[in-house]
């Protein structure tokens, strides 16, 4: 070609296909080749032949090419073939080229005709190729053969995709011409992935076979579905010539005297057949070589960068090395701390922004799970005055009392405080588990070292359980050291003398905070029914009085305000079909709540929201609904039950002195589980893991079987370093390739404004005054006169789609002699 940089383009991206084929696709580089792509039988493997001058491609009914072929011709002195699979090894006899494709397919498809994308790389050395690398790909099939699957052909069209939708990949669409061209399978893939021709290749094969009278003329000088890049004829061997043996050095020389003596190809002869293909394929894929060089050339560099930190760590590396396994148990004990402090006390690096996690679960146990639990615990009004009077009635006995006891007062108090003993275990319970699943994520780094990532999480959670059983007798004491005393004399506690006034005390307060908002957010209404839209998020604004909801959040349009009075709030079942966690509020004297619902279903993302929601309609006084035991019993009792006025006045009064001193031991309590939960369970494991945790697994077992890396970290490493390996190669490779090299223009796009509607895509014209060229023996058409008929024969109208209109064609006429002079060329006609 006469530019040597240029020549050293095509060697040049065979050593990077070497570079990178050992480790497959962990590079994820896309290099410049040319796909064959076509139906079964139309010849690729014949033309890949004729290529190499030699036979070495299986053939058989069927599906031959099983697994993509990587075919790289070199031009050389000598001839010979190797594999890249036995490197080292030369084959001279092409005969056993061709048995080692087949037991190198065999090998990883099995007999039974499957397909596999793992490439075959055959690299050919000989006196006769011009430099050229080639993917051969499975013929597209219809119809299951043998044993293969059903979706065969289904699997050969994602194989094929997989190689030419790649924008640094050519493709080359081999069409025999006995078929008709508008329904090829192999254009037709080019079209989807490459609708502007700027990659296709078009290659018509058995011009010899057509039918007598017709010929390819149109669609060898791009008339016919035009390709920016043009077509090329070949004549390949028969079937006959093939089991006859038939040299390929006579085929070719056939297929020279086919072209010059044919009448509607003498003209074009010097720009037809297997010769013309290589010197075509060999430019247009160096063209392209060198056109997408800059962008490989960064995209290596960004991947070598990306894997220069791990590299670095991983060379010289030495598994076995005990000062090694020393060092790097240390870093990884020290990690894991510095980790897991980082989630309980929070910090700025490797934020969750999925889910709570960690510190902020456990934050929010402390503030909204656990006063929601104690909450839970406190009495129904009416079961709390029924409880209180007959505490009365039964320390008066048989006399009637004339003032309050006090011990009904301490009585009461008492049963209620035993009461929060549940929901101080729960709350401890909760924050064990969340520091399980903090110690779980943290450890995720010690994957590579499986026995030292389970033995860490072993000690770690064996320790936390451990202090669970010291936190929970310390809460519990807690519990027993309210029971212990009943302080009357607290400063928060209204007394006897003015427990009368507390009630209308509370009332004032609640009736100044009705406006004052406790929560916003965004809730789904789940019960809305499918006629009046379905399920439909909205805008929530709760208050201390109401629960009302917007379209959005701009809060401009209310679409309901629900009054709390009477309202409860229960679970609901999450159903089969939903993803969304749901609760429902209902009025318990079985009055509708919204229009004609009796409850309002209200779903959530997570069981979370669900429970923080709950807390905050706590605070505004709905309260869960209580279970159906202790409701019947209730309502048993209460039928029993009545008060005449002087004990309604006690029980009155004894009520609000409970209210008063239960709100100082919840206010206690509330304050001092997190400080007890902290000191003793979060602050202690803490403390554990920087001190004591290194020691633990000193003292577990051999160190050095703690530090045995996984198998998966083994072949991570390996693969690191392989692939920073080939990646240097690669840059080095191309550095040392000619970047001043001479390069062709593309084609300009081809001009189908002649055809009538045609189909698929138009390229503009490249000259909008430029004359068309006619072909011989063909006369322009007066304005206005109708078209000329269809030209019948094997090749059909050749139109982009089914259901395009047909293109015109040139009628049946007797073969013209060779014209004296060439016609001029048309603008439109491909460049050499």
């Amino acid at each position: 070609m006469g530019n040597r940089g240029m020549e050293e383009l095509i060697p040049l991206v065979n050593k990077l296909q070497d570079a990178f084929s050992s480790i497959g696709q962990a590079c994820n580089l896309d290099l410049p080749q040319i796909a064959v792509v076509g139906g079964q039988s139309a010849g690729k493997s014949s033309v890949l032949e004729n290529f190499v001058g030699r036979d070495f491609l299986p053939r058989g009914s069927g599906i031959v090419t099983r697994r993509p072929l990587v075919l790289q011709l070199i031009s050389a002195t000598a001839e010979w073939a190797e594999f890249l699979h036995c490197k080292g090894k030369k084959f001279t006899d092409f005969d056993e080229v061709r048995q080692e494709i087949e037991a190198e397919t065999d090998r990883v498809t099995g007999a039974n005709k499957g397909i596999s994308p793992v490439p075959i790389n055959l690299r050919v050395y000989s006196p006769h190729v011009l430099n050229l690398t080639l993917i051969d790909l499975p013929g597209i099939t219809k119809v299951p053969v043998g044993d293969q699957p059903v979706d065969i052909e289904q699997q050969i069209r994602e194989m094929i995709m997989q190689f030419i939708t790649r924008e640094s990949c050519l493709i080359l669409a081999v069409t025999p011409a006995n078929t008709d061209l508008a329904n090829s399978d192999a254009l037709k893939l080019a079209k989807d992935v490459d609708p502007q021709g700027l990659r296709t290749i078009g290659v018509i094969t058995k011009l010899d076979l057509m039918d007598e009278g017709t010929d390819a003329r149109d669609v060898l000088e791009n008339k016919l579905l035009p390709l920016r890049r043009g077509y090329i004829g070949v004549v390949n061997r028969s079937q006959k010539d093939i089991d006859g043996r038939k040299d390929i050095k006579a085929a070719l020389e056939a297929e020279r005297k086919f072209f010059m003596s044919h009448p509607s190809y003498r003209h074009m002869a010097d720009k037809m057949g297997t010769p013309r293909l290589q010197r075509v394929l060999n430019e247009q894929l160096t063209n392209h070589i060198r056109d997408t060089l800059p962008a490989f050339r960064s995209k290596l560099q960004s991947q070598l960068l990306a894997l220069d930190k791990e590299a670095e760590e991983y060379r010289g590396y030495r598994p076995d090395d005990p000062s090694r396994k020393t060092k790097q148990l240390l870093q990884m004990v020290q990690q894991f701390s510095v980790d897991f402090e980082k989630r309980i006390e929070g910090s700025g690096d490797q934020v969750d922004t999925v889910e709570l996690s960690g510190g902020a679960k456990i934050n929010r146990i402390f503030h909204e799970r656990f006063p929601f639990e104690l909450v839970k615990m406190e009495c129904d009004e009416k079961e709390m005055r029924r409880e209180i009077s007959y505490a009365i009635k039964n320390i008066h006995g048989i006399r009637t009392g004339l003032f309050t006891p006090d011990m009904a007062f301490e009585a009461i108090v008492k049963k209620q405080v035993i009461k929060l003993k549940e929901p101080c275990v729960k709350c401890v319970d909760m924050v064990i588990q969340e520091l399980i699943n903090t110690v779980r994520q943290c450890s995720t780094k010690l994957e590579c070292f499986p026995r030292l990532r389970e033995e860490t999480e072993r000690i770690v959670t064996s320790h936390i359980r451990d202090r669970e059983s010291r936190a929970k007798d310390q809460v519990l004491l807690l519990i027993d050291i309210q029971l212990s005393y009943i302080n009357t004399n607290h400063e928060d506690f209204i007394g006897f003398a003015n427990a009368q006034q507390r009630s209308s005390q509370t009332n004032k307060s609640q009736s100044s905070a009705g406006n004052q908002v406790i929560r916003k957010g965004w809730l789904t209404i789940n019960n809305i029914s499918i006629m009046k839209g379905g399920a439909k998020e909205y805008w929530f604004v709760l208050t201390a009085e109401s629960l009302s909801w917007f379209k959005d959040d701009e809060e401009k349009e209310k679409k309901y305000m629900l009054p709390l009075d009477n309202l409860k709030v229960r679970d609901v079942e999450k159903s089969f079909m939903s993803s969304k966690h749901i609760f429902c509020i209902f009025n318990t004297e079985s009055r509708n709540v919204y229009k004609d619902n009796r409850t309002l279903e209200l779903a959530c993302d997570s069981q979370d929201d669900v429970d923080s929601w709950k807390s905050s309609l706590l605070r505004a006084g709905v309260y869960p609904e209580k279970t159906a035991t202790v409701e019947s019993e209730t309502t048993t009792t209460s039928e029993n039950f009545s008060m005449d006025p002087q004990l309604e006045r006690k029980v009155e009064t004894i009520r609000n002195l409970v209210d008063s001193y239960m709100a100082i031991v919840n206010k206690c309590i509330r304050d001092l589980m997190p400080k007890t939960i902290m000191h003793l369970m979060i602050n202690n494991v803490k403390d554990f893991i920087n001190a004591e945790l290194l020691a633990q697994l000193y003292s577990a077992g051999d160190q050095n079987s703690l530090m045995d890396e996984s198998q998966e970290q083994a072949q991570r490493r390996d693969e690191v370093l392989r692939t920073h390996q080939a990646l240097k190669e690669a840059l080095a490779i191309i550095g040392d390739i000619s970047t001043t090299t001479i390069t062709v223009p593309m084609p300009p796009p081809v001009d189908t404004s002649w055809m009538p509607g045609g189909g698929g895509r138009r390229s503009p014209p490249a000259s909008p005054t430029a004359p068309r060229r006619m072909s011989s023996g063909q006369r322009p058409a007066p304005r206005g006169a109708p078209p000329p008929p269809n030209r019948p024969g094997p090749l059909g109208p050749f139109n982009n789609s089914a259901d395009s209109p047909q293109a015109p064609s040139r009628p049946n006429r007797a073969p013209p002699s060779i014209p004296s002079r060439r016609p001029p060329p048309s603008p439109t006609r491909q460049a050499p």
